[in-house]
């Protein structure tokens, strides 16, 4: 097992945002490298505590070493943030007073060739977050129907030609399984027309972040987290996400709205009935992106945006 190295993103906006408490209860929802987490856990005191959840046991048996100094103030919770109001009880806690999220797959992930996250180095297909869980990239890949392989590489990946590389797939795995990255990188180039392969992305960039997320069910547990974490926060605390691409960021922006949104009942009501109160106010109206010199440092974070919303009270004041 290699160390984590990883570089935080839109760490100094996170850490104003999340308006940390020397005594309070925070949440890393999305462990990872622990950089978040290790600068989160330096802020608090012996009062306070910092639970870091991930479901990568690499990520969790790095951060025993990063995490050392602060040990005291850290609880290493091995679990997938959709879960964390699970989480949040177990360890004895009936709110949080902040919660970050830092979604999508983490640098070590990708720099690790042999959990077949990359496509640019050679391994069997896993993608796998959690080792543990039994669907790999391999199951999708050789076992989902071509409708399927479409459905995700168009809706997942926003790959255009997503037709061609599912009928690309099924071809070929009608001959033999298809095992490798690297095997599945070159059906995805073979099933591209020209232009498409001069193009500066690599060409299977959006095939991997599509197959990635039906792997995880990256999307399902965002919706599902987004709402738990919300429901979890203490009042005036906030909740911090940062999110890579598109379908990601919708999902949150979605669901800040609907908790932001009061009383819903058709305008020409004369007295609300429905009691529906705002949960949340909304801080990010638009979101915080990497400045320049971030995004010169690390390319990583060129796709970066952060969202935040900070929990009302009961009276939704």
């Amino acid at each position: 097992m290699n160390e984590f190295f990883h570089i935080s993103i839109l760490l100094a906006p996170c850490l104003d945002a999340l308006r940390i408490r020397p005594d309070g209860v925070y949440i890393d929802a999305t462990l990872g490298g622990a950089g978040h987490s290790r600068q989160i856990a330096d802020r608090l005191t012996a009062g306070g505590t910092l639970l870091c959840i991930d479901r990568d046991d690499e990520a969790l048996q790095n951060a025993e070493t990063k995490l050392a100094p602060v040990r005291e103030r850290v609880r290493l919770c091995k679990s997938d943030f959709r879960r964390l109001d699970e989480v949040l009880a177990r360890e004895g806690f009936s709110g949080a007073d902040g919660i970050l999220f830092d979604l999508g797959v983490s640098s070590p992930q990708l720099d690790e060739g042999y959990r077949g996250f990359s496509y640019m180095q050679d391994a069997p297909l896993d993608m796998r977050m959690d080792r543990q869980q039994s669907l790999t990239a391999y199951d999708v890949v050789n076992g989902w129907s071509r409708d399927e392989l479409r459905r995700i590489l168009f809706e997942y990946g926003e790959e255009r030609y997503a037709p061609l590389i599912a009928a690309a797939i099924e071809r070929e795995r009608e001959k033999k399984p298809i095992e490798t990255t690297l095997e599945l990188v070159s059906i995805i180039r073979s099933a591209m027309p020209a232009k498409a392969l001069r193009e500066k992305q690599h060409p299977a960039k959006r095939s991997f972040q599509a197959i990635r997320i039906a792997v995880n069910d990256e999307l399902g547990a965002v919706a599902e987290a987004m709402d738990k974490a919300i429901d979890v926060l203490k009042p005036e605390g906030r909740l911090a996400v940062i999110t890579f691409h598109s379908l990601e960021d919708r999902i949150v922006k979605t669901a800040f709205q609907k908790a932001a949104q009061g009383c819903t009942c058709p305008k020409d009501f004369p007295v609300c009935v429905c009691g529906k109160k705002p949960k949340v106010k909304i801080i990010t109206r638009k979101p915080i992106v990497p400045d320049s010199r971030e995004v010169a440092e690390n390319a990583r974070a060129r796709s970066a945006k952060l969202r935040v919303c900070e929990k009302l009270g009961a009276d939704g004041r």
